[in-house]
């Protein structure tokens, strides 16, 4: 294996912190092959599918990427910018809020990069950036709220493989999610608050999280005990009665027992019951992404119309001040003990209330 180093790291004790955020990511392009090379990565991870390894990659090759890509690669030409993908787009700019909030405290000492977990920047060459800026301390934030195997731990996953090259092994620290974070839950709230301000409020409030198959759930994995967590303070931040908003789940794949209950399922009754109007909201999705701007606003929208219904999607936090105000509370709680590489060019300021501080 060839190891790598930084020969031009500089021997004075400026050493650099650096500042990873990883998301899930996506393709380079919208068609067939881009997308297949980005499904195959994507499937073919060991945390996703816990089958045999002979059996899922035969399934995975012989089936899976012969008939899915054509059918993703067109959900994904929905929902393409001019910039690139949605996903990469707002979190660079996530990241450029990120960077210009802390850089008053930190100046050049932390340095910030981007990576995916599938996906261009790969974590390995965010990584690799910052290794080059002469970091040798290292915090990792995963853009995922709620912890699951399937999303943080493969993040580790990938973090961990990439640093087995490395020559000088850095300090290391891992933020494991955080679904009951103050500040995040305050920001989930006010981004309904201000929904409700400008459409009113529907007859029903969906909470709606990305899905697992229920027997990782079964073994140990504590995703589901989150979501309901992140639920339960959302409900109490904005005074709901347990009556008054539900939790479901999205985006299962295959045939198997997912966390329910689904959220397709619960909106066919819904609309089935006559109910004309529902609030949905994604509060494991730090960015709009595939699932939430093609499944949710195209296909369950569309899906909801049929019966006279209206199926109103609440953005996610995206790069809005109150998102980059959680994440900058996370990452200030987590610097801390490493003053000493930071060297603060002045006193750090409290966390900003409100976007106006």
């Amino acid at each position: 294996m060839k190891y790598l180093g930084n020969p031009n790291y500089a021997h004075d004790g400026s050493d650099r912190v650096g500042l990873l955020l990883v998301n899930h990511g996506s393709p380079d392009d919208t068609d067939t092959a881009s997308v297949r090379r980005y499904l195959r990565g994507f499937l073919a991870d060991p945390r996703l599918v816990e089958l045999p390894r002979w059996l899922w990659l035969s399934i995975l090759n012989g089936i899976i990427l012969v008939t899915r890509p054509p059918r993703t690669a067109r959900k994904y030409k929905q929902i393409w910018t001019a910039q690139g993908s949605p996903l990469n787009v707002i979190c660079e700019a996530l990241l450029d809020g990120l960077r210009a909030r802390l850089e008053s405290s930190y100046g050049d000492r932390l340095r910030l990069a981007l990576g995916m977990t599938y996906g261009h920047p790969t974590a390995a060459e965010g990584l690799d950036e910052l290794r080059n800026a002469g970091c040798t301390r290292i915090l990792v934030l995963p853009l995922y709220p709620q912890y699951a195997a399937v999303t943080i731990g493969s993040v580790f996953d990938v973090v961990s493989s990439a640093l087995q090259r490395w020559r000088w092994i850095p300090e290391l620290r891992f933020v494991s999610g955080y679904p009951d974070l103050p500040e995040y839950i305050t920001a989930l709230a006010d981004s309904l608050r201000a929904h409700w301000a400008e459409h009113g409020r529907a007859e029903k409030l969906l909470l709606s999280f990305h899905s697992m198959p229920a027997k990782y759930a079964a073994k140990g994995d504590p995703y589901p005990c989150f979501c309901e967590k992140t639920s339960r303070l959302l409900a109490q931040e904005l005074r709901l009665g347990d009556d008054e908003y539900t939790l479901a789940y999205q985006s299962r794949f295959g045939r198997g027992e997912w966390l329910q209950p689904y959220t397709e399922d619960l909106l066919a009754q819904w609309r089935d019951d006559g109910v004309q109007s529902v609030d949905i909201i994604c509060p494991g999705f730090s960015v709009d992404n595939l699932e939430t701007l093609e499944e949710l606003r195209v296909d369950y929208t569309a899906q909801y119309a049929e019966g006279g219904g209206e199926l109103r999607v609440v953005p996610c936090l995206n790069a809005a001040p109150a998102h980059v105000d959680a994440l900058e509370k996370v990452v200030r709680q987590q610097l801390q003990g490493w003053e000493d590489s930071l060297r603060a060019v002045q006193a750090v300021p409290p966390l900003r209330q409100d976007a106006s501080a």
